[in-house]
C-alpha cells in the first residue's frame, strides 16, 4: 500500500483480542426485541421473526451469486442453490416454534396490539421472488394476458400480493399494504429492472441442456420450498391461532387470509416449465394432503 509494514506491526501491540460477543455483536443482538405487550409469548414471535429475515438476507446474497456472476456455471447454480434450499428447509421446519410454541390466548392477545403491522410486509421475501422469476409469472394467471407489452412498473401494479391485503368487506387496499407499497415499491421496481434479465429463471435458461438437466431438480425443490411448503407453514399457524369466521380475524387486518394464503389458490410458480400439466393443475394439493 505504499506505507511501512512496521507501523502496521506496531499498531497490532495496542489493538484488543477479538471477542466472541464483540464479533456477532451479541448485545446488540439481544437487545433488539422490543415487545409492545407484557405476554411473555411475544418474544417468541419477535425473534422468529427475526430469524427469518436473517434467513432471507442470506437467501439474497446466495441469489446475487447466481444472477450477476460473471461468468456462469453449472457449479455456481448448484452451490448457491444448495444454500437457499437449505435455508428454507430449516424454516419451514422450524416452523413448528409458530405454530405450536405460543400459547393461543397470549397470542390473540397482543397480536391485537401490533396492528396494523404484519409478517405481509415482508420486503425481503418479496425481493427473493421478484429474483427469482421474470415478473409476469408473479401475476395471477387470469390476468397476464392482459399484461402483453406491459412495462415492469404496469406488471408490478397487478402483482399477485397486492390484493392479498385488501379488506375482506370492501375489497380497498389496508392500511397494511398502503404502508408497504410506501415503503418497499419503489425499491421493488429498481430490482425488478436489475434482474429483468438476471432473474434465476432467465439464468437457467442461459445454461446448456446438460447443465439444466443437472440443475432441474434442485429448482423444483427452490420452486416447492418457497411457493408451497413456506406459505403452508403459514396457513396452519393462521388455522391454529385464527377463528375461521370472516368477522374474527381482525388480527389479520381483515383480510381474507383463508383465500391468499394456501398455495392451491395462489398458483404461483416460479418454473412453470419445469412442472407437467398435472402438476400446475394440482399446484400445493398434495401438500396440503388432497388428492
Amino acid at each position: 500500500m505504499g506505507q511501512d509494514l512496521s507501523s502496521y506491526l506496531d499498531g497490532l501491540l495496542y489493538a484488543d483480542y477479538l471477542t466472541y460477543w464483540d464479533y456477532i455483536q451479541l448485545d446488540v443482538l439481544l437487545n433488539l426485541q422490543h415487545p409492545r405487550t407484557p405476554f411473555p409469548d411475544e418474544n417468541i414471535f419477535i425473534m422468529y421473526h427475526q430469524i427469518t429475515e436473517l434467513y432471507f438476507k442470506l437467501s439474497l446474497q446466495a441469489i446475487e451469486q447466481i444472477c450477476h456472476a460473471p461468468v456462469l456455471s453449472a457449479d455456481i447454480f448448484k452451490t448457491q442453490l444448495k444454500r437457499i434450499n437449505n435455508y428454507f428447509k430449516a424454516l419451514i421446519s422450524s416452523f413448528e416454534i409458530m405454530v405450536d410454541g405460543m400459547d393461543k390466548e397470549q397470542f390473540l392477545k397482543f397480536r391485537m396490539a401490533l396492528l396494523p403491522a404484519s409478517g405481509f410486509q415482508s420486503g425481503q421475501f418479496r425481493l427473493i421472488e421478484i429474483c427469482s422469476t421474470n415478473l409476469p409469472n408473479l401475476v395471477y394467471e387470469r390476468q397476464r394476458e392482459s399484461l402483453q407489452g406491459k412495462d415492469l412498473k404496469d406488471i408490478l401494479e397487478k402483482i399477485y400480493w397486492r390484493s392479498g391485503a385488501t379488506e375482506l368487506a370492501t375489497g380497498k387496499k389496508t392500511l397494511t399494504l398502503r404502508q408497504f407499497e410506501l415503503k418497499y415499491m419503489e425499491t421493488f421496481l429498481h430490482t425488478a429492472e436489475r434482474y429483468r434479465l438476471h432473474n434465476i429463471q432467465f439464468r437457467y435458461q442461459q445454461l446448456s441442456p446438460e447443465e439444466q438437466a443437472e440443475i432441474a431438480p434442485m429448482l423444483r425443490d427452490y420452486d416447492l420450498n418457497i411457493n408451497v411448503r413456506w406459505p403452508l407453514m403459514h396457513y396452519k399457524s393462521a388455522v391454529r391461532y385464527l377463528h375461521k369466521k370472516p368477522e374474527d380475524i381482525a388480527a389479520t387486518g381483515g383480510t381474507n387470509w383463508q383465500q391468499y394464503l394456501p398455495p392451491k389458490n395462489k398458483r404461483i410458480v416460479f418454473f412453470p416449465g419445469l412442472w407437467s400439466e398435472e402438476e400446475l393443475n394440482n399446484w400445493g394439493r398434495i401438500a396440503m394432503g388432497e388428492e
